[in-house]
This record gives structure tokens, C-alpha cells and sequence, in this order.
């Protein structure tokens, strides 16, 4: 639903992954460095079960998801979850990222996270920014950015990937739902999260 410009996705009661929530893949022209802007604000009653994907990344090469480890160098991912640590009740924003040298056997976060401490709101508007530049051969000379409100949540050099013909960005990815695998990662409530103001640039 959208209203005043403003996009609404419900995320269904026990239910994880595509089906329910939303998983969208748009085509991009072939590039080396590509940037986005958007805003996720999650509901006032959102129940965070144990987490799951928001929001805009990015798909390189091949575009490695769904625990498709990408070793081969072939592609790579960059997204965002959040996600609700059981040991230490906080919740949070992390990096989800498949790269060449990722440990596996799915995404890697760096051990990551925003806010430093204390957890994520409801209600609450999040800016998000995020930057990625392809590697080229074998070389860690790529780059992964990503800012949430003008705070600095990951940003280093990355090999994503290792065939040249599989380096350039060429996905857009929107990706909005529960997920990780077993009950813990569902909900029996529908929820809902909100996005504004997506930019999308290509820089090289």
C-alpha cells in the first residue's frame, strides 16, 4: 500500500520468506560503483520475532542469496537485516553481505550492528545510505559502505568477487521479510514496515 508517497509492506502472520513479505529484483545498468539513499521506519506494534531482511542492496555477478555461499567468486550480496539477539534482547540493524571470502555458510555481518548499544525503535524513521564499488581480478579493492543516520555501520575494503566477466553490479534488490529458517523467525501477528525516499545512482 502507499500512501502520500510512502510505502507500506506487510509482513504475514507464520509466514517467513517470500512468502510473506515481499522479494523484488530490478535490473540494473552494469556498473562498478553504485550508491542508495532510502527510509524504513518500522510500525509502532511491529513484534521483531527473531528478524529478518529490509530494504534496498545490491546484487553483483551472480548475486549469492539464500545461504548460496559465494566462494566461487562469481557474486556477491549486499542487504540489510535486522535482527533481535537472544542472548542480549537487543535488536538492531546489521550488514548481510555474500563475498568471496565470506565464512559461510551464510551472510556475513562483520559482527556489526547499529545502534552501538541499546536497540532500534519503533516508529521511528531510519536513513540509510549505501555504497558499493566492485573489486577487479583477485584484488580486495572493492568497497561496502553502509551509514544509518549519518552513522558509519560498515565500511572497508571487500573482494566480492574473482571473475572479471561476474564483477559489476546489476541488480537492485528489495528485499522485506521475516527469515532465517524455523518458528523462532515467525510472527503470529501481520506487521508492518514503511520506505520513503529511495535514490538510486550509478557513479561508475
Amino acid at each position: 500500500m502507499t500512501s502520500s508517497g510512502t510505502l507500506r509492506i506487510t509482513l504475514q502472520k507464520n509466514a517467513l520468506s517470500g512468502a510473506g513479505g515481499l522479494i523484488s529484483n530490478t535490473k540494473l545498468t552494469d556498473g562498478s560503483a553504485y550508491e542508495l539513499d532510502f527510509d524504513v521506519k518500522f510500525h509502532s506494534q511491529f513484534d521483531w520475532s527473531r528478524g529478518g531482511k529490509v530494504g534496498f542492496g545490491f546484487g553483483l555477478g551472480n548475486g549469492n542469496t539464500g545461504c548460496n555461499v559465494a566462494t566461487d567468486g562469481n557474486g556477491g550480496t549486499l542487504r540489510l537485516m535486522w535482527y533481535n539477539n537472544p542472548s542480549t534482547k537487543r535488536v538492531y540493524f546489521h550488514p548481510y553481505l555474500y563475498h568471496k571470502d565470506m565464512p559461510g555458510p551464510c551472510g556475513d555481518n562483520f559482527g556489526k550492528s547499529y545502534p552501538s548499544g541499546g536497540s532500534i525503535e519503533k516508529g521511528k524513521w531510519y536513513k540509510v545510505h549505501m555504497y558499493v564499488k566492485s573489486n577487479t581480478g583477485s584484488n580486495k579493492n572493492g568497497r561496502v559502505q553502509v551509514k544509518i543516520n549519518g552513522v558509519t555501520l560498515i565500511d572497508q575494503d571487500i573482494r566480492w568477487t574473482t571473475n572479471d566477466s561476474k564483477r559489476l553490479i546489476n541488480n537492485l534488490s528489495f528485499h522485506s521479510f521475516r527469515g532465517g529458517k524455523g518458528d523462532e523467525w515467525k510472527s503470529n501477528t501481520d506487521g508492518y514496515i514503511y520506505y520513503d525516499n529511495l535514490m538510486v545512482r550509478q557513479i561508475s
